[in-house]
């Protein structure tokens, strides 16, 4: 089986996923309804994608300017934390689609450090429902050395998708009998969940704002009825968003920033440095565990699921669910910016918590706990 690069270049990105189309559901409020009484898992559907307002555009490039250098920095981070910890040949398996703009970024600085040819694949990982084992099995075909494969994604939450990955890998190494790292590397770990990461500070992604126009016009994955045994998982092109389209010029711009703050980013670091380090990771998670404990009980909620903490989990509930409600630290931040024209837009309460410790947290309220 052969990916395909969306709209990204060759160099940036494979996407090992299956291009289909796909039965949408017309209205959110019938797909929230179908995912809520289960009968149909989240991944087996879409609702239509749409292009951002020019209000909600304006606030990515305002996003993108005040956050430019922080995610340069992270990435330069990141890459050195790869490096370190595997070696000057990994393989980039970013994991679709939040991971996969950070993946496309990661391949380019990787390949000016190292001076080698850095592959980058981006493959689909669906909450409770596992790793496409297609895909790595095409990876592993393909000549990767399974010591060598790196997972990247963009943040943690609550941890959910580092945990379904542990899971996931465990399964198939011991199905293919081979020794795949089940390792995550994120910018944002607020969970604790990653193996490594640049830092556990909920600030503004700003590729986290975007969907398909900065993932190179490719959907979410897809797990239905139309993904066959061979196949990829699935996902959607959006053809039709070419001319508003940012996922190469997104790229570049990250490089290119990199590269002005790193000039002789060639030059690895020095070993030694904290990047990985359990206490960091089991500190943060008894923070996050706690946390997520403390919202449930506040608003009644016993499905972990709905809770949806940090800016960039609360902008994915925005596009693509219906929260009850939006709590941030302060309505005057400029990283919540977008998610108050996002609630705006979509009627959605905002409640301010001065105490909060992180900048935002969107509520999914169940039926089942109405």
């Amino acid at each position: 089986m052969t990916g395909f690069h969306g709209s990204y270049r060759a160099q940036d990105v494979e996407f090992l996923l299956k291009p289909i189309p796909v039965t949408m559901v017309a209205d959110i409020h019938d797909k929230e309804r179908l995912i809520q009484s289960g009968q149909r898992h989240y991944s087996e559907m879409l609702t239509p994608e749409k292009l951002p307002s020019e209000r909600y555009r304006r606030l990515f490039y305002a996003a993108l300017e005040e956050n430019r250098e922080r995610m340069a920095r992270d990435c330069l981070t990141l890459a050195q934390d790869i490096l370190q910890q595997v070696g000057s040949r990994p393989t980039l398996v970013s994991l679709a689609r939040a991971g996969t703009p950070i993946g496309a970024i990661l391949a380019h600085l990787l390949r000016k450090l190292t001076g080698h040819a850095i592959p980058h694949y981006s493959i689909s990982i669906i909450r409770d429902r596992g790793i496409d084992a297609n895909a790595l099995d095409t990876i592993l075909q393909r000549g990767a050395a399974p010591e060598s494969i790196v997972f990247i994604d963009g943040w943690t939450g609550k941890g959910v998708i580092s945990d379904e990955l542990c899971r996931a890998v465990t399964a198939y190494n011991r199905r293919r009998e081979t020794h795949i790292p089940p390792h995550l590397y994120v910018l944002a770990d607020l969970a604790g969940k990653a193996f490594c990461a640049a830092s556990a500070d909920d600030y503004l992604i700003p590729s986290s704002i975007l969907n398909a126009t900065i993932s190179g016009l490719v959907s979410r994955s897809v797990l239905n009825e139309v993904i066959g045994p061979g196949d990829f998982h699935g996902c959607v092109y959006f053809g039709e968003f070419a001319e508003h389209d940012l996922s190469v010029w997104f790229v570049d711009e990250i490089v290119n920033t990199a590269k002005r703050l790193q000039p002789h980013a060639d030059q690895p670091a020095a070993p030694g440095r904290r990047a990985c380090s359990e206490q960091r990771r089991k500190s943060l998670a008894r923070r996050s565990e706690a946390f997520i404990a403390t919202e449930m009980a506040r608003y009644g909620i016993t499905d972990r699921n709905l809770i949806k903490p940090g800016i960039g989990e609360a902008t994915r509930v925005l596009l693509r669910r219906l929260p009850e409600r939006l709590i941030v630290r302060d309505r005057g931040h400029a990283a919540v910016r977008h998610l108050l024209a996002l609630a705006d837009e979509k009627g959605v309460a905002v409640e301010e918590r001065p105490h909060l410790p992180l900048h935002a947290i969107s509520i999914i309220r169940s039926a089942h706990d109405a």
